[in-house]
């Protein structure tokens, strides 16, 4: 009993009660800090420029380009499954479905805050509107022209892309392309048109639908890049901006350019099952797309898309009854050559390119949009097709 007592006297004592405050004080300190920590590390993930870094960091030229061949490859042969074997016959309203779901997608991702911020305001509301509707004239009309046109004809209008982006980045931001990759892109354009000449099914519809998408998709290309490369926009916060604008703008087309009856189409299980695999696959075009342009230039995507025209014209042969022949091939082998002394020249220029600094600031180096073609990653990669 008397040793309890002690005890109880000890435990009481003024001292004893100091260290048992200090102790709680600290407890609680800690977890503050810990809380903070867990604030600061969720912003940071959450800010603007972090998720730039991360985004350049994860996915870098090689990757973003990769994602974007496979994906592109993919949705071309089966938006081709949709219009012809399914008989949706309504490709601005596809494109349409795609962005709708695009648009779902990312508000599910930002309900659990898992979309990258935006930011801070740099890009004035008429760039993300411009952004938004040469988005919706590039997609769109580039699904008429699949439609109206055979596949080699429609990879055969994407030849023009490449001089439009040339003049325009020439004329927007002096941007200069040496002779020798002049002479390479060239040589991709005569490989493509020889590699095609002898798919070229067309309508003449279809072709003046063709030539309508040159110029804005052009623009798509390089507003893309740019707002990314200058104004540190990531790829879905971007998507996540500018794709009411292109719904929008979607909507006023269908009365124009799709045939009636669309609430009159036979929306099966199988039917409408391929068309949201079409539109997923939207959406990861619409996504690998964004990273590739951000990760390199306009241009390097155009010459992507080349090299996308031979898998796609072999896969035209099997899959619709396309017949290349011996001329195709000579032309796809050409446009490979071209593509390959294209890719070591860019790789040549960032040996010959003193390396940046390791500091990241807000905005990526001036640099990106003064070198030819946008040859430098700034320390996360090097561009290569």
């Amino acid at each position: 009993m008397l040793c309890s007592r002690e005890i109880l006297n000890f435990l009481i004592r003024k001292d004893v009660k100091k260290i048992l405050k200090r102790k709680d004080s600290d407890a609680g300190q800690r977890g503050k800090a810990l809380e903070d920590l867990r604030a600061s590390i969720f912003n940071k993930f959450r800010s603007s420029e972090s998720a730039k870094r991360q985004q350049q960091r994860i996915c870098g030229p090689v990757a973003a380009l990769t994602f974007n061949f496979m994906v592109a490859v993919g949705i071309i042969f089966m938006n081709k499954w949709v219009l012809k074997n399914v008989g949706f016959q309504f490709p601005v309203f596809l494109t349409f479905i795609h962005y709708a779901v695009s648009w779902a997608l990312m508000a599910i991702l930002n309900s659990f805050a898992l979309l990258p911020a935006s930011p801070p305001s740099k890009s004035t509301p008429l760039s993300l509107f411009t952004l938004g509707v040469v988005m919706s004239l590039s997609t769109g009309l580039a699904n008429v022209s699949l439609k109206y046109n055979s596949v080699g004809f429609y990879q055969m209008a994407k030849i023009a892309v490449t001089p439009s982006i040339v003049l325009a980045e020439f004329i927007w931001y002096k941007k200069k392309v040496t002779f020798s990759k002049v002479v390479a892109l060239t040589v991709v354009s005569i490989g493509v048109a020889i590699a095609t000449v002898t798919d070229l099914q067309f309508s003449l519809f279809g072709a003046c639908v063709a030539v309508a998408w040159i110029i804005p998709s052009a623009v798509n290309k390089i507003l893309w890049s740019n707002m990314q490369q200058q104004e540190n926009w990531t790829a879905l916060s971007l998507m996540w901006k500018t794709t009411p604008i292109t719904l929008l703008f979607l909507v006023s087309m269908i009365p124009f350019l799709d045939p009636p009856g669309v609430l009159a189409f036979h929306w099966s299980f199988n039917n409408t099952s391929a068309i949201l695999v079409s539109a997923f696959l939207g959406f990861l075009l619409q996504w690998s797309g964004a990273l590739a342009l951000g990760a390199t230039s306009a241009i390097s995507h155009v010459v992507l898309g080349q090299f996308k025209t031979c898998v796609i014209l072999l896969g035209s042969f099997y899959l619709f009854g396309s017949n290349p022949g011996t001329t195709s091939i000579i032309g796809a082998f050409i446009a490979i050559g071209g593509m390959s002394f294209f890719t070591y020249l860019n790789l040549r220029d960032k040996k010959q390119q003193p390396q940046p600094g390791l500091q990241v600031s807000s905005a990526l180096p001036k640099s990106k949009l003064n070198e030819g073609n946008g040859d430098i990653c700034d320390g996360f990669g090097t561009e290569t097709v």
